[in-house]
């Protein structure tokens, strides 16, 4: 079992499960009805995603330093306790079942998503 981290609107691979969105909104112009069926998500989960403000951030960080500075804050925001304890959840979910974690960010490496990827990593999670 494990957890796979993906981008969103992209075709699933075979037993990738439920398929989480962590993004702070919704794809444009797709009908709430169509958001699984066109592979977006199943379940819209913001709450790990960055705040609107780190958003921003991120999408503006064009060099080294920038995204330091977002990846700085970001793991600020997932060391929240809400946002940890669901980390630890997925954490040991992942050894049960598997599901999926995604944005709709093309680059992986300066996508929150990579952060994600680390924090579940250290917490234990099985992560194909």
């Amino acid at each position: 079992m494990t957890i796979r981290i993906v981008r969103l609107g992209t075709p699933r691979a075979k037993d990738e499960g439920l398929r989480m969105g962590t993004v702070r909104r919704p794809p444009r112009g797709v009908p709430k009805a169509e958001f699984a069926s066109r592979d977006y998500y199943d379940v819209w989960y913001p709450a790990l995603s960055p705040s609107a403000e780190l958003v921003a951030e991120a999408q503006a960080a064009t060099d080294d330093k920038a995204w330091r500075a977002f990846e700085k804050r970001f793991r600020a925001e997932m060391a929240e306790p809400d946002a940890s304890r669901t980390l630890d959840l997925l954490a040991a979910l992942s050894h049960q079942t598997n599901f999926s974690l995604g944005c709709y960010c093309e680059n992986e490496a300066h996508c929150h998503r990579s952060i994600l990827r680390d924090l579940l990593v250290k917490r234990g999670a099985d992560i194909t």
